[in-house]
Protein backbone atom coordinates (compact mmCIF):
# COMPACT_ATOMS: atom_id res chain seq x y z
CA UNK A 1 0.00 0.00 0.00
CA UNK A 2 2.69 2.50 1.00
CA UNK A 3 5.74 0.79 -0.49
CA UNK A 4 6.37 3.43 -3.18
CA UNK A 5 6.41 6.37 -0.80
CA UNK A 6 7.02 5.09 2.72
CA UNK A 7 6.13 7.46 5.53
CA UNK A 8 8.81 9.25 7.49
CA UNK A 9 9.23 8.24 11.11
CA UNK A 10 9.14 10.84 13.86
CA UNK A 11 10.62 9.65 17.17
CA UNK A 12 9.65 11.64 20.27
CA UNK A 13 11.74 11.35 23.42
CA UNK A 14 10.80 10.66 27.01
CA UNK A 15 11.28 12.99 29.94
CA UNK A 16 14.02 13.63 31.09
CA UNK A 17 15.97 12.30 28.08
CA UNK A 18 16.49 13.67 24.56
CA UNK A 19 16.42 12.63 20.92
CA UNK A 20 19.54 10.51 21.28
CA UNK A 21 17.50 7.88 23.14
CA UNK A 22 16.38 6.63 19.71
CA UNK A 23 19.82 5.77 18.34
CA UNK A 24 18.93 2.09 18.53
CA UNK A 25 15.91 2.59 16.26
CA UNK A 26 16.99 5.11 13.63
CA UNK A 27 18.26 2.50 11.15
CA UNK A 28 15.37 0.05 11.38
CA UNK A 29 13.50 1.12 8.25
CA UNK A 30 14.41 2.51 4.81
CA UNK A 31 12.92 5.93 5.31
CA UNK A 32 13.74 9.36 6.68
CA UNK A 33 13.78 9.49 10.48
CA UNK A 34 13.57 12.47 12.79
CA UNK A 35 14.40 12.50 16.51
CA UNK A 36 14.24 16.10 17.74
CA UNK A 37 14.94 17.29 21.27
CA UNK A 38 11.97 19.38 22.31
CA UNK A 39 12.75 21.23 25.54
CA UNK A 40 13.54 24.49 23.79
CA UNK A 41 9.89 24.76 22.80
CA UNK A 42 8.79 25.60 26.32
CA UNK A 43 6.32 24.09 28.76
CA UNK A 44 3.36 23.27 26.50
CA UNK A 45 2.83 19.86 24.92
CA UNK A 46 0.88 21.58 22.16
CA UNK A 47 3.95 23.70 21.33
CA UNK A 48 6.16 20.63 21.39
CA UNK A 49 3.85 18.86 18.94
CA UNK A 50 3.63 21.85 16.61
CA UNK A 51 7.42 22.25 16.55
CA UNK A 52 8.08 18.54 15.99
CA UNK A 53 5.57 18.41 13.16
CA UNK A 54 7.28 21.32 11.41
CA UNK A 55 10.55 19.39 11.31
CA UNK A 56 9.09 16.65 9.13
CA UNK A 57 9.10 17.49 5.42
CA UNK A 58 7.34 14.36 4.22
CA UNK A 59 3.54 14.31 3.99
CA UNK A 60 3.02 10.90 5.60
CA UNK A 61 4.34 10.18 9.09
CA UNK A 62 4.54 7.37 11.60
CA UNK A 63 4.92 8.84 15.08
CA UNK A 64 6.69 6.84 17.80
CA UNK A 65 6.84 8.26 21.32
CA UNK A 66 7.93 7.18 24.77
CA UNK A 67 6.36 8.63 27.91
CA UNK A 68 5.82 12.37 27.30
CA UNK A 69 6.90 11.64 23.73
CA UNK A 70 3.80 9.47 23.42
CA UNK A 71 1.67 12.33 24.72
CA UNK A 72 3.28 14.53 22.08
CA UNK A 73 2.53 11.89 19.45
CA UNK A 74 -1.15 12.03 20.35
CA UNK A 75 -1.08 15.82 20.00
CA UNK A 76 0.45 15.47 16.55
CA UNK A 77 -2.29 13.06 15.53
CA UNK A 78 -4.78 15.65 16.77
CA UNK A 79 -3.08 18.46 14.85
CA UNK A 80 -2.54 16.59 11.58
CA UNK A 81 -4.71 13.46 11.39
CA UNK A 82 -4.43 13.45 7.59
CA UNK A 83 -0.66 12.98 7.82
CA UNK A 84 -0.29 10.36 10.55
CA UNK A 85 -0.44 6.75 9.34
CA UNK A 86 0.31 4.99 12.64
CA UNK A 87 1.15 5.79 16.25
CA UNK A 88 3.39 3.81 18.59
CA UNK A 89 3.06 4.68 22.27
CA UNK A 90 5.52 3.31 24.83
CA UNK A 91 4.88 3.98 28.51
CA UNK A 92 2.15 6.46 27.62
CA UNK A 93 -1.12 7.36 29.32
CA UNK A 94 -3.64 9.11 27.09
CA UNK A 95 -5.84 10.15 29.99
CA UNK A 96 -4.63 12.76 32.45
CA UNK A 97 -5.63 13.06 36.09
CA UNK A 98 -4.67 16.60 37.16
CA UNK A 99 -2.47 16.71 40.25
CA UNK A 100 -1.46 20.33 40.84
CA UNK A 101 -0.03 19.59 44.29
CA UNK A 102 2.39 16.98 42.93
CA UNK A 103 3.33 19.26 40.03
CA UNK A 104 4.17 22.09 42.43
CA UNK A 105 6.23 19.74 44.59
CA UNK A 106 8.12 18.37 41.59
CA UNK A 107 8.94 21.82 40.24
CA UNK A 108 10.05 23.01 43.68
CA UNK A 109 12.31 19.98 44.07
CA UNK A 110 14.03 20.66 40.77
CA UNK A 111 14.50 24.33 41.56
CA UNK A 112 15.59 24.03 45.18
CA UNK A 113 17.48 20.73 45.36
CA UNK A 114 18.60 20.45 41.75
CA UNK A 115 18.31 18.01 38.84
CA UNK A 116 20.09 15.10 40.54
CA UNK A 117 17.59 15.05 43.37
CA UNK A 118 14.79 14.96 40.80
CA UNK A 119 16.50 12.12 38.91
CA UNK A 120 16.66 10.01 42.05
CA UNK A 121 13.10 10.86 43.10
CA UNK A 122 11.20 10.69 39.81
CA UNK A 123 13.05 9.10 36.91
CA UNK A 124 15.61 6.56 38.08
CA UNK A 125 12.86 4.51 39.81
CA UNK A 126 11.12 4.11 36.44
CA UNK A 127 13.86 1.77 35.23
CA UNK A 128 13.34 -1.90 35.97
CA UNK A 129 15.58 -3.43 38.62
CA UNK A 130 16.47 -5.87 35.82
CA UNK A 131 17.80 -3.12 33.57
CA UNK A 132 21.42 -3.27 32.51
CA UNK A 133 23.56 -0.89 34.56
CA UNK A 134 25.16 0.48 31.39
CA UNK A 135 21.74 1.43 30.04
CA UNK A 136 20.84 3.34 33.19
CA UNK A 137 24.27 4.97 33.24
CA UNK A 138 23.92 6.13 29.61
CA UNK A 139 20.47 7.54 30.37
CA UNK A 140 21.89 9.44 33.32
CA UNK A 141 24.61 10.89 31.08
CA UNK A 142 21.90 12.12 28.72
CA UNK A 143 19.93 13.51 31.65
CA UNK A 144 22.99 15.40 32.91
CA UNK A 145 22.86 17.56 29.77
CA UNK A 146 19.49 18.94 30.79
CA UNK A 147 19.24 22.24 32.62
CA UNK A 148 16.92 22.79 35.55
CA UNK A 149 14.85 25.07 33.33
CA UNK A 150 14.42 22.34 30.71
CA UNK A 151 13.38 19.83 33.34
CA UNK A 152 10.86 22.24 34.81
CA UNK A 153 9.42 22.99 31.37
CA UNK A 154 9.20 19.30 30.54
CA UNK A 155 7.55 18.49 33.85
CA UNK A 156 4.98 21.25 33.39
CA UNK A 157 4.31 20.18 29.80
CA UNK A 158 3.69 16.63 30.96
CA UNK A 159 1.40 17.48 33.85
CA UNK A 160 -0.55 20.15 31.96
CA UNK A 161 -1.13 18.07 28.83
CA UNK A 162 -4.74 17.53 27.74
CA UNK A 163 -6.42 14.15 27.94
CA UNK A 164 -6.61 12.40 24.57
CA UNK A 165 -8.80 9.35 25.16
CA UNK A 166 -11.14 10.80 22.55
CA UNK A 167 -8.37 10.57 19.99
CA UNK A 168 -7.73 6.90 20.74
CA UNK A 169 -11.37 6.21 20.00
CA UNK A 170 -11.42 8.15 16.74
CA UNK A 171 -7.96 7.69 15.20
CA UNK A 172 -8.56 5.51 12.11
CA UNK A 173 -5.12 3.89 11.80
CA UNK A 174 -3.01 1.51 13.85
CA UNK A 175 -2.23 2.53 17.43
CA UNK A 176 0.43 0.34 19.01
CA UNK A 177 0.86 0.29 22.78
CA UNK A 178 4.05 -1.01 24.40
CA UNK A 179 4.68 -1.44 28.12
CA UNK A 180 7.45 -2.94 30.15
CA UNK A 181 6.20 -5.60 32.55
CA UNK A 182 7.83 -3.65 35.40
CA UNK A 183 6.58 -0.25 34.28
CA UNK A 184 4.70 1.67 36.95
CA UNK A 185 3.68 4.66 34.81
CA UNK A 186 1.20 3.73 33.44
CA UNK A 187 1.94 0.00 33.57
CA UNK A 188 0.74 -3.06 31.62
CA UNK A 189 -2.84 -3.19 32.94
CA UNK A 190 -3.73 0.37 31.98
CA UNK A 191 -1.80 0.04 28.73
CA UNK A 192 -3.93 -2.97 27.78
CA UNK A 193 -7.14 -1.07 28.60
CA UNK A 194 -6.04 1.80 26.37
CA UNK A 195 -5.38 -0.59 23.51
CA UNK A 196 -8.92 -1.89 23.88
CA UNK A 197 -10.22 1.68 23.70
CA UNK A 198 -8.43 2.43 20.43
CA UNK A 199 -10.26 1.82 17.17
CA UNK A 200 -7.36 -0.25 15.81
CA UNK A 201 -5.18 -0.91 18.83
CA UNK A 202 -2.66 -3.55 19.80
CA UNK A 203 -0.77 -4.10 23.05
CA UNK A 204 2.67 -5.58 23.70
CA UNK A 205 4.24 -6.18 27.12
CA UNK A 206 8.01 -6.65 27.26
CA UNK A 207 9.18 -8.85 30.16
CA UNK A 208 11.65 -7.56 32.75
CA UNK A 209 11.45 -4.04 31.37
CA UNK A 210 10.56 -0.72 32.95
CA UNK A 211 9.31 2.58 31.59
CA UNK A 212 11.99 3.24 28.98
CA UNK A 213 11.48 0.24 26.69
CA UNK A 214 13.45 1.58 23.69
CA UNK A 215 16.53 1.73 25.93
CA UNK A 216 15.96 -1.10 28.37
CA UNK A 217 14.84 -3.73 25.85
CA UNK A 218 16.03 -2.45 22.49
CA UNK A 219 15.91 -5.77 20.62
CA UNK A 220 12.41 -6.65 21.84
CA UNK A 221 11.17 -3.13 21.19
CA UNK A 222 12.60 -3.13 17.67
CA UNK A 223 11.04 -6.51 16.92
CA UNK A 224 7.63 -5.09 17.83
CA UNK A 225 8.19 -2.12 15.55
CA UNK A 226 9.11 -4.39 12.64
CA UNK A 227 6.09 -6.59 13.25
CA UNK A 228 3.61 -3.75 13.60
CA UNK A 229 4.92 -1.50 10.82
CA UNK A 230 5.46 -4.27 8.27
CA UNK A 231 2.70 -2.99 6.01
CA UNK A 232 4.47 0.35 5.55
CA UNK A 233 7.89 -1.12 4.73
CA UNK A 234 7.32 -4.46 2.97
CA UNK A 235 10.62 -4.48 1.08
CA UNK A 236 12.69 -3.94 4.26
CA UNK A 237 10.78 -6.58 6.20
CA UNK A 238 10.91 -9.25 3.53
CA UNK A 239 7.29 -9.08 2.48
Amino acid sequence: MNAETPPAILFLHALPLDGTMWLGQLDLFPTTCYAPTLYRHGNSIENWATAALKEVHEEKIIVIGCSIGGSCALEIAKLAPHRVRAIVLAGTKAHKNPNPVFLEQAVNLIRTRGPNAAWNAFWKPLFSVSSNDDVVRAAKESFDKRSARELVDGTVAFHMRPSRLDLLESFPHRTVFISGSHDIAPGPELTFKQAQTARDGSCHVIPNCGHYAPLEATSAFNAILRQELLVHFPAECGS
